[in-house]
């Protein structure tokens, strides 16, 4: 059915019903990357099994849904029912049945599988009160979880194109002013403001413009694109579709890395039924408006997460950066103006054309308006896609959303903004998470990636693999980063190893600071952050790795011995258990031992161990 003009769009709108309405069931199943691969699919077929064993009709008594990712993947599968309106997690397909005979059937909640609240010990029967959600403000991920990414009415009921459709009625540079006074910062890391760059490429004339989104996401423990591509495709593409018309461009392209399938899947889906409801190609909403979106998909280079190396990749050529002499809204896609906006900002057009952009910078803090989605991982309880306002601090969104620090462990350090962010300690939990307070703090906000790490945790280690990463993904191109990332990977090899020699960790500082400062693209530039912030914020362990050879942290293999402490030691047995070496013995409820001359100090008791029994100390030398 192919939509003619806005008052046709209403009115199919109107003719829609929420999905699941008169039914007695509708079962929204997480069918992001990370519940598939807990079992989701499983999950879901389970249920249309068992309602056919209960003679419920699909999509009339009984409707189940493949949804975007909700968030909480920690505890994943995660499954909602509704009109009960329960949220349940860690779902298996043997559940399915007694779901089915309790919750389905006669409307109460299977107990066990209702999330369980650690300081409470209550029961959450519904997701507004589980603190994982509570303490968020979710816009851009509003509707992943709660719709099908793959049926275009699902999104266009819950309010979808309502933007698009505003915005054809209003001039370009309304459109413009608009993004710009609503203080939206791209939310790719460069923190540039979307609306100043939309002015650039409108002003400019040229036959030919492109806009461009990024979903390339190559930083280690970051998903948040990935979920917004797979949960809510439709969002990026109506925001391409507004910056298109606001800047007079006909073509745009989504940048995919390839090692995101689903994410491609969903968004070709998305495109063609946009297609298909005259959403997108000619003639847009009998605007007079032609726009059209093709996929590219990246070979998974994490450079070709820079602006220019994208564009090179989308041509055909290597993906490697060039200088910016002249801005890519002058002269970037084929040599014509192109507006490259990751994903989630473009996600965020839509919502601020429709409700204004008062409303948009009222969310956020001065110069850093409206949400920002994170992916909150590593030594968190709660880990997953995060959404809260910029200006939230690092304490609230680790503590009250992330539940605080894994297995009873101490706090030591959150990474922020990916490879190329910094290391922030327990000293500067209350810094606000921003583009400009988390770069005062010595870190940086980046796509949004935050890294929990506990005091198992060598900083001289963490500072080693993110160099390794990126020596790993560095183009080559300029001798500084090429050079100096290998240069400081040495230095750092030897530091973890204990083959340091004097003078080393200066060195490391001179060339981190060097590359810093002459790298040629904003990734070599920001490359050496793990090693500063760190080097800055615990320096002790870097002396402590240098001088004596020994890693506090009881990481750095050989560098350091281990016991048990007998005042803490419940006698478990647990460490022996996990033991490689077979160097821990002793009797059930009794203290332990390790045999050092044994002992590999491969660190993984000190992981296993739940009383923070083992004791790190320094290795007896020979006089």
């Amino acid at each position: 059915m192919i939509l003619n003009n806005p008052a046709e769009l209403e009115k199919y709108r109107s003719s829609l019903t929420k999905k699941g309405e008169g039914a007695k069931a509708r079962v929204r199943i997480c069918a992001g990357t990370g519940c598939l691969s807990s079992g989701s699919a499983a999950v879901y077929d389970a249920f249309i099994i068992e309602a056919q064993k209960n003679d419920m009709k699909l999509g009339v008594d009984f409707v189940a849904d493949s949804t975007g990712c909700h968030g909480f993947c920690e505890n994943g599968p995660i499954v909602q029912i509704d009109p009960a309106n329960i949220f349940y997690q860690h779902v298996k397909a043997e559940d399915v049945r007694e779901i089915f005979e309790k919750t389905i059937l006669n409307g109460e909640p299977v107990e066990r599988l209702l999330y369980r609240d650690a300081e409470t010990k209550k029961r959450c029967s519904d997701e507004s009160s589980i603190p994982f959600y509570a303490h968020q403000k979710r816009i851009i991920l509003q509707r992943t979880g709660h719709i099908d990414p793959k049926d275009i009415n699902d999104y266009i009921y819950s309010g979808g194109y309502a933007g698009l459709s505003k915005a054809l009625s209003m001039k370009p540079e309304e459109i413009v002013k608009e993004v710009i006074n609503s203080g939206l910062r791209g939310r790719g890391g460069g923190g540039f403001p979307t609306g100043i760059k939309f002015e650039s490429a409108r002003i400019v004339e040229s036959e030919v413009k492109y806009v461009v989104a990024n979903g390339d996401e190559g930083d280690p423990g970051a998903f948040m694109n990935r979920s917004l591509m797979e949960g809510d495709p439709h969002s990026i593409i109506e925001g391409m579709i507004i910056g298109a018309y606001a800047v007079g461009s006909n073509y745009g392209h989504i940048y995919v890395r390839n090692e995101y399938p689903l994410a491609v899947t969903n968004l070709r889906t998305a495109i063609e039924n946009a297609r298909n409801r005259g959403l997108l190609g000619k003639n847009i909403l009998g605007s007079g408006f032609d726009f059209d979106i093709d996929i590219t998909r990246g070979g998974g280079a994490f450079v070709c997460g820079e602006s220019t190396a994208l564009m090179a990749s989308i041509e055909g050529t290597a993906g490697v950066p060039r200088v910016k002499y002249i801005r890519s809204t002058e002269k970037g896609l084929w040599e014509s103006p192109a507006v490259l906006n990751n994903v989630e900002t473009w996600a965020n057009i839509p919502y601020i054309i429709l409700n204004g952009s008062e409303w948009f910078s009222n969310i956020g803090i001065e110069k850093n308006t409206g949400t920002k989605v994170f992916s909150l991982v590593g030594k968190v309880k709660n880990s997953g896609l995060v959404e809260v306002p910029l200006g939230t601090t690092l304490r609230e969104i680790i503590f009250d959303i992330g539940g605080g620090v894994m297995n009873k462990r101490n706090f030591k350090a959150v990474q922020s903004g990916g490879p190329s962010g910094g290391c922030l300690p327990e000293s500067m939990l209350d810094t606000q998470v921003d583009f400009d307070h988390l770069k005062k703090a010595g870190s940086m906000m980046g796509s949004g990636g935050l890294i929990v790490m506990d005091d198992h945790t060598c900083m001289v280690n963490v500072a080693q693999y993110f160099i390794d990463f990126l020596v790993d993904e560095c183009c080559g191109k300029c001798a500084p980063c090429r050079e100096g990332l290998k240069a400081m990977q040495t230095l750092l090899k030897g530091l973890t190893s204990g083959t340091a020699r004097e003078g080393d960790v200066i060195l490391l500082r001179q060339i981190a600071e060097k590359v810093q400062v002459t790298a040629l693209c904003g990734l070599g530039q920001t490359a050496a952050n793990p090693v500063l912030s760190t080097m800055k914020f615990f320096p002790e362990e870097y002396q402590e790795h240098e001088k004596e050879g020994f890693c506090r942290s009881g990481v750095c293999s050989g560098l350091y011995t281990l016991e048990i402490d007998p005042e803490e030691c419940t006698g478990c047995g647990l460490c022996a258990k996990i033991c490689p070496a077979e160097a821990i013995s002793g009797e059930k409820k009794k203290v332990h031992m390790i045999d050092k001359k044994i002992c590999v100090t491969c660190g993984s008791c000190i992981d296993a161990c739940k009383f923070n029994a083992i004791r790190v100390l320094r290795v007896e030398k020979d006089d």
